[in-house]
């Protein structure tokens, strides 16, 4: 702003906020540039966390320790959450600590869950049940926020049950390992995340709490939990004792859990500079690239119903992110029937009209 506005006594113009991608100020680039740089950095940190995920579960035995592997995890969380608190220069706790024992608990089923499940399900499926998040989520945001649907999201719903169900039928005839425990793992894993979704989104709503906040509540907490039911079940010995002959796990889960957290800062700065609609289409284009990756270095069976089930999924996905552009009721819907029909009908009429009235001339 000019020091003649300033004399004048006109309001400076509004800085804009600061947008940095570790410690990299982006913030004078423009929106498509920024949507370059936080793409490039979703890709590379979401898909060698995929990777690890993978690799950490191919290790000869490993398969019975995903819990641990969550107990590691939680705790580096803590200690990354701790570390933003302290850069950020946040000292106070905004939301009741009754919801974060409650936050914790769901955090800590979502991701211990999803991590356990893989120690029975084919990675691929893994994903393709996390893109299905919606389905719980509308569930969920409709008995706990009273939220209301339109049918485009409802199809989309639709859609991806379809493409899931297509896609977990699959799986089970070309995985001879194929084991149902892991699809109610990750079915609970989706529950727990439709929840915790909800009630993140409600909390730092009403209490404007940051991420780094939340983070460090819901892993600490989370890892106290997870603490003392392995320690009463001896689960905690034992991982213990795998991870102690088997040293260099704490260096993939210490990638896992690094890769993972800086991919939702990441993320969470797509969506404030490009919009929800440019991370999502991101995001869903990683977890397929992550999917064909699995099949590259991670050998396993293939059969073409994996790919146009995960198509039917990616449709329901768009179909959910254009109702949200474009919300139609089901009364607009109704007309837009309506029309479509009556166009119909006028069409068929013209043609009879033009076909009589050709014979007559004949």
């Amino acid at each position: 702003m000019s020091r003649n506005n300033l004399r004048l006594g006109l309001d400076p113009e509004p800085e804009k906020p600061r947008i940095a991608i570790l410690c990299l100020d982006i913030s004078n680039r423009s929106q498509t540039v920024q949507f370059f740089i936080c793409s490039g950095a979703v890709f590379v940190f979401f898909i060698l966390y995929g990777y690890m995920q993978e690799l950490i579960f191919t290790i000869e035995g490993f398969h019975h320790y995903g819990w641990y592997l969550t107990l590691v995890q939680f705790g580096y969380y803590t200690v990354f959450g701790l570390i933003e608190t302290r850069i950020r220069n946040i000292t106070s706790r905004r939301i009741p600590i009754q919801t974060y024992f409650l936050l914790a608990l769901l955090t800590l089923g979502t991701m211990g869950l999803s991590n356990a499940s893989l120690g029975y399900l084919n990675y691929p499926t893994q994903v393709i049940f996390k893109c299905c998040k919606l389905i719980p989520v509308l569930i969920g945001s409709i008995l706990i926020q009273g939220k209301r649907y339109g049918p485009l999201d409802f199809s989309a719903a639709v859609l991806m049950c379809v493409g899931l169900t297509l896609f977990t039928l699959a799986d089970s005839r070309v995985q001879p390992n194929f084991n149902t425990k892991g699809i109610t793992m990750i079915s609970l894993a989706l529950l727990c995340d439709a929840v915790i979704g909800n009630l993140q989104e409600k909390s730092m709503k009403n209490y404007s709490a940051p991420n780094a906040e939340v983070v460090l509540f819901s892993y600490s907490i989370g890892f106290f939990y997870l603490l003392i039911v392995m320690g009463l079940t001896g689960d905690f010995t034992e991982g213990l004792q795998f991870f102690a002959t088997n040293p260099k796990m704490y260096g993939y889960a210490l990638i896992f859990s690094l890769t993972g957290y800086l991919g939702i800062q990441i993320v969470l700065t797509l969506v404030r500079t490009c919009g929800a609609f440019a991370a999502v289409s991101v995001t869903t284009c990683r977890k397929a690239v992550t999917i064909i990756i699995s099949f590259v270095f991670f050998s396993k069976p293939f059969t073409f119903q994996y790919l146009w089930s995960g198509l039917l999924v990616v449709l329901g996905i768009y179909l959910n992110l254009f109702s949200k552009k474009h919300p139609i009721s089901v009364s607009d819907l109704e007309i837009m029937v309506e029309k479509c029909v009556r166009a119909i009908k006028l069409k068929l009429y013209s043609k009879r009209y033009a076909s009589r009235h050709y014979m007559a001339n004949v």
